[in-house]
């Protein structure tokens, strides 16, 4: 997938019945990912919720959305989709958390290679904060956190490895329902673990300028702490941390 060329993302939050969702992710990773991308979909990552035992995290990339139209069409009436959908079905409880988001910052993935099954690769921690916007003030919020809060992040050791804002457009696969209406900011960062991760939020929570910013967001942000699963493009490895350094 070209990091240029996908305009249109998912984040995807699926609430699943205790205890299935390592076997979601078995069946995901062997199923769902070559098979969705022989069809022009982006997979940048997957992930385990480290806060919720019971929640899987994705994302899902597409050039515009008539490509999104059509290549959904492609997998869910397909041959893969039909001969796996039961199972993948019976480890959930909710798959409707869907964020539809336009990249204001895309992830830099040309250096980065999906580990092989069964192939052991460094993970780390990746995070993403999505901070609720009122519509009429979400142009400047993405314009302010561009321009003045990136810039606090990099220099807190916490480089944005990309930041989305919502995508207007209708939802033009209506068999999977998006959160319409919400207004939001998403951006992601990589930690080596979770130990990083919690010292970057108190250092956050202690800079004026990003608290002044924060106090103009509709709401509280919420910033789920993600796991990558064994096949996750994208994970926070050395050569993750150093493309986004040099994007």
């Amino acid at each position: 997938m070209s990091a240029g060329a996908h305009q249109v993302f998912e984040l995807r939050q699926y609430s699943l019945r205790a205890g299935q969702r390592e076997r979601l992710v078995e069946l995901f990773e062997r199923e769902f990912i070559e098979s969705q991308e022989a069809l022009g979909i982006g997979l940048p990552g997957q992930f385990r919720d480290l806060d919720d035992p019971d929640r899987f995290v994705w994302l899902r990339s597409f050039p515009d959305m008539e490509a999104r139209a059509q290549a959904l069409a492609a997998f869910y009436d397909g041959p893969v989709w039909r001969a796996h959908r039961e199972q993948a079905n019976a480890t959930m409880l909710d798959s409707d958390d869907v964020l539809l988001l336009r990249p204001l910052q895309a992830f830099a993935l040309q250096q980065l290679q999906r580990p092989a099954p069964g192939e052991r690769a460094p993970a780390g921690l990746l995070s993403a904060t999505i901070c609720p916007l009122e519509p009429a003030q979400a142009k400047a919020l993405a314009r302010d956190f561009d321009a003045q809060l990136r810039p606090r992040l990099q220099q807190h050791g916490a480089p944005v490895l990309a930041s989305f804002v919502t995508e207007p457009a209708r939802n033009n696969f209506p068999r999977l329902p998006v959160r319409e209406g919400d207004c939001v900011l998403v951006w992601c960062a990589a930690f080596a673990d979770a130990a990083a991760q919690v010292e970057l939020e108190a250092t956050l929570a202690a800079d004026p300028a990003i608290g002044a910013w924060v106090a103009r967001l509709a709401a509280l942000p919420q910033t789920l702490r993600l796991a990558p699963t064994p096949r996750s493009l994208l994970r926070a490895s050395p050569t993750l941390r150093l493309t986004q350094e040099h994007a």
